[in-house]
């Protein structure tokens, strides 16, 4: 189209994501090849996908709980080192969802699954095969900020 720029759907691949990994047996294969296991029981896995998550418009998360775990994988196409405030956000509101308001004033501790979170990137921007984000890089502290 002469005289108009076109503009690339941000969110296409991140829509591509999700359908792929909709299924358990897909998620329960994509769990097995990043952890080296070989898992078949369906069962023992639930589905925490948020379908209205923080951030609407970002549909590129695929969460599930498998035992004492509780993943969240999620594809970007952009470096974001925003992601583990994000991963907060997302997982209170999985933890609130797992643990009912009550039994958070019980005196009784309330056991819930260790959050996980992997990101798989394929954007243009070069970073290492495997590298962290962490939440503690995001604080603001005056004195860590004026060296």
């Amino acid at each position: 189209m002469k005289g108009r720029e076109m503009k690339p759907v941000r969110n296409h691949k991140d829509r591509v994501f999700r359908v792929l990994f909709r299924d358990k047996e897909e998620v329960l294969g994509l769990y097995n090849a990043v952890n080296g296991t070989n898992y078949s029981n369906t069962q023992d896995m639930t589905l925490t996908t948020l379908e209205h998550a923080i951030y609407v418009g970002m549909k590129n998360d695929v969460s599930f709980v498998l035992y004492d775990e509780m993943m969240l994988y999620e594809h970007q196409s952009t470096d974001n080192p925003n992601i583990p405030l994000r991963d907060l956000l997302y997982v209170a509101n999985l933890y609130s969802a797992l643990v009912p308001e009550e039994k958070l004033y019980s005196s009784r501790a309330q056991k819930i699954p260790e959050p996980k979170f992997i990101v798989f990137y394929n954007g243009q921007k070069k970073v290492p095969e495997r590298f962290e984000y962490k939440l503690s890089d995001l604080y603001h502290s005056s004195s860590r900020d004026e060296n």
